[in-house]
């Protein structure tokens, strides 16, 4: 069985045992999608209440808030055996169950528990994303539906590697650090503007710290043929997503130190 032919077997396993209680999967789905959908409102009453951002209208914020969201919802799915690595798996041993199988661990953590409420973020993002073409914010054109596919892979690989470092700390913590939530979910709302809009520290933070920027804030700027306010060359989205598969890369090698150094739970 290859890799990728186990993620599946994994992740199919875990939607089959949620597939037994469908009206809780469905509520949980809805439920999502209407928590996700009041942030929405609340960013349709700032421009409704204030009008345009620094010449940002609304359908502009609304291509950073689907794309966002869209890339937040892909990693949450795939990385949730990481962010309760340290309550679920550590403090039970049922860490020590994962090693003793000859498969590879981020495969396993990553079909762990793969939820199917996660579909309501990732369903109001797409339609956010629709709405904002409907109102002419950009064209369904296959060169930036191309760009919006490679940010979304790039920012859910960002998210992804956030969490693999969350479980990676867990190691020596046990328990999860709510920094890793301030990256996650604080990372969502503030890719859900554009940069400009924020002060030079803040804008710094997240171009070279969390490459949020690069996943999220040019690659929209490319859908939408805007100019950066910045200054950033126009092709810069076309390839500045790369940032998210390259920290990934880097917190799965924090990821197999953090592995070598397991001490095991002792049960």
């Amino acid at each position: 069985m290859g890799p990728l032919h186990l993620l599946a077997q994994l992740v199919a396993a875990s939607l089959r045992g949620q597939a037994r209680y469908p009206l809780s999967a469905v509520t949980l789905t809805l439920g999502q999608f209407a928590a996700t959908g009041i942030e929405m409102l609340a960013v349709w009453a700032l421009f409704h209440r204030f009008g345009p951002v620094q010449g940002w209208q609304m359908a502009d914020v609304a291509v950073f808030y689907g794309l966002a969201h869209v890339m937040f919802a892909v990693a949450d799915a795939l990385g949730r055996g990481f962010d309760v690595l340290g309550s679920e798996l550590l403090r039970t041993g049922q860490f020590d169950r994962l090693l003793l199988r000859p498969r590879s661990l981020t495969l396993q953590l990553m079909g762990h528990d793969l939820r199917i409420s996660r579909l309501g973020r990732l369903m109001q993002g797409l339609l956010v994303l629709a709405w904002a073409a409907s109102q002419g914010a950009f064209v369904w054109s296959a060169g930036n539906v191309a760009v919006l596919l490679f940010a979304a892979a790039g920012g859910a690989a960002l998210f992804l590697g956030i969490l693999v470092l969350q479980g990676t700390l867990a190691f020596w913590t046990v328990e999860s650090l709510e920094l890793a939530n301030v990256l996650t979910y604080g990372g969502v709302h503030a890719a859900q503007f554009p940069m400009a809009v924020y002060e030079r520290w803040f804008r710094r933070l997240l171009t070279f710290g969390v490459p949020l920027a690069a996943v999220a804030y040019y690659p929209a700027l490319f859908v939408m043929q805007r100019p950066d306010p910045l200054g950033a060359p126009g092709w810069l989205g076309a390839v500045s997503p790369l940032a998210g598969l390259v920290f990934l890369g880097l917190s799965l090698l924090a990821w197999c130190f953090g592995v070598r150094h397991y001490a095991s739970t002792g049960s």
